[in-house]
């Protein structure tokens, strides 16, 4: 195990990508933070730059106006870095895949690690999504 993936294991910095989403995802990642969930807990930290952050959480579907940030945001998240898709929206792009403004699905725009489904997931399956990202 490489030094990288030994320090992950105790602690990761999280940032959260938004990208046009409805902000059902966003509450439910807003909702980690809350005492109910406190993912700080668990050695997860949300913060407010991706270049601080270990771990992209990306929430929403990319537009043509999106796009070009979307990608700056995730070239600015220092290598060897995560991608973790939340949301059927960020996965597979849902009911926006037929909308005159929809790029395509964030898998094909940036690398993405693990997936978690749902509209909106639940926090559980967002905190088990982060975990598998650092388990992998």
């Amino acid at each position: 195990m490489n030094i990288i993936k030994w320090s992950r294991k105790k602690s990761v910095s999280v940032f959260h990508l938004g990208a046009s989403a409805c902000n059902n995802c966003d509450i439910e990642i807003l909702d980690l933070l809350t005492p109910r969930h406190d993912i700080e807990r668990l050695g997860i930290t949300l913060v407010g730059s991706p270049r601080h952050a270990d771990l992209l959480l990306v929430s929403g579907v990319v537009n043509r106006q999106s796009l070009e940030r979307f990608k700056l945001v995730y070239e600015q998240v220092p290598r060897p870095k995560l991608v973790v898709a939340v949301g059927v929206c960020a996965c597979s792009g849902d009911m926006f895949r037929d909308s005159y403004n929809y790029v395509k699905p964030v898998d094909e725009i940036i690398p993405v690690d693990v997936y978690v489904p749902g509209c909106p997931p639940k926090p559980e399956a967002i905190i088990a999504g982060v975990i598998k990202a650092i388990n992998k």
